[in-house]
């Protein structure tokens, strides 16, 4: 990451299961996979530890499999989206509406890294 890109960029987190993982490395880790239609807003969280929750405890369970990436996004195409609360104080969201999914993903700098992954039967 150049200097410049530092400044500027802010780093989230976004638990998938094994079909998300599987979409975005087919786009060269670059990007975010359009949301289905039963999901109306993609939500990236703001610390790791929150996406490992949701990985570990969600995806694991329901798909077999969890996984945490990491991503940086330049930080002034964030402003417009307030920080939600999920629960209690520690479970920081971004809620980016479905359709603003594509400005979102021409905003990511780098790639799309996986940090974790959970299967079910280690966590059993």
């Amino acid at each position: 990451m150049d200097s410049e890109h530092k400044n500027t960029m802010t780093i989230l987190y976004r638990p998938v299961g094994a079909k998300e993982l599987a979409l975005i490395e087919a786009s060269g880790w670059k990007e975010f996979p359009p949301r289905l239609p039963e999901q109306p807003i993609f939500y990236p969280v703001l610390t790791e530890e929150y996406a490992v929750q949701i990985a570990r405890d969600w995806n694991a369970r329901l798909d077999g499999a969890g996984y945490v990436t990491k991503f940086h996004v330049h930080a002034e195409s964030l402003e417009r989206y307030p920080v939600q609360i999920a629960g209690t104080a520690r479970h920081q969201e971004l809620w980016i509406p479905a359709e603003e999914l594509a400005i979102f993903n021409k905003n990511i700098i780098g790639n799309i890294v996986v940090i974790a992954e959970y299967r079910m039967r280690d966590i059993q």
